[in-house]
């Protein structure tokens, strides 16, 4: 759980039997079935990964609330959407697996982060089951643990975007599809096609 780094921090400030007791009490490698509870009622987590040479890289993935599933008791899988076309967190993952997922409530302040190894499936056998997916994620934990959640922030969520991809919904073309710099780049021809739909 520690490195060198976090034991120098921790005996300057002298927090290194908090931090152990935290690990001691807190932190596990097995979703509970709050953190299941917890985790699959959430529209919105970061995702943190970094490339082979230890680059980091953060993303916001969002989707209707239920779109991150705990799929075995220390598995969770989540789907990949169509995005910008950078590839920049799976990207990642196809060279450095080590990934961290922070998990956030902002209404009733609560976060939760899990910490593992990631692969990607192309035929995985989850992706029918979500709706807009172009690949399934998954996740092996290999640390799970609560933070305290006094420094965020009460906000309320307004909407759900409307492009979040849900069953017999249609999402809009974003509007960044349509701009001339780069409709013409989009996969497919895609840029051509919305054009013509216009």
């Amino acid at each position: 759980m520690y490195h060198d780094g976090n034991r120098s921090l921790q005996d300057r400030f002298d927090s290194r039997r908090i931090a152990d007791r935290l690990v001691d009490v807190v932190h596990r490698t097995r979703f509970t079935d709050e953190d299941r509870a917890f985790i699959e009622t959430r529209s919105m987590f970061f995702l943190a990964t970094a490339d082979a040479d230890g680059r980091p890289d953060c993303s916001y993935k969002g989707g209707m609330p239920g779109f991150v599933r705990v799929v075995a008791e220390d598995e969770l899988a989540f789907p990949s959407y169509d995005g910008n076309g950078m590839f920049k967190s799976l990207g990642n993952v196809l060279v450095n697996p080590q990934v961290g997922l922070l998990f956030l409530d902002f209404e009733h302040p609560k976060r939760l982060r899990v910490n593992g190894m990631a692969s990607i499936d192309f035929e995985d056998p989850l992706l029918p089951g979500f709706e807009g997916a172009q690949v399934v994620v998954r996740v092996q934990a290999q640390h799970i643990f609560p933070n305290c959640p006094r420094y965020i922030h009460r906000m309320a969520l307004k909407e759900i975007s409307e492009h979040a991809p849900r069953p017999a919904h249609e999402p809009p073309v974003p509007a960044w599809k349509q701009m001339e710099a780069f409709r013409d780049y989009l996969p497919g021809g895609a840029g051509k096609k919305d054009r013509e739909d216009t």
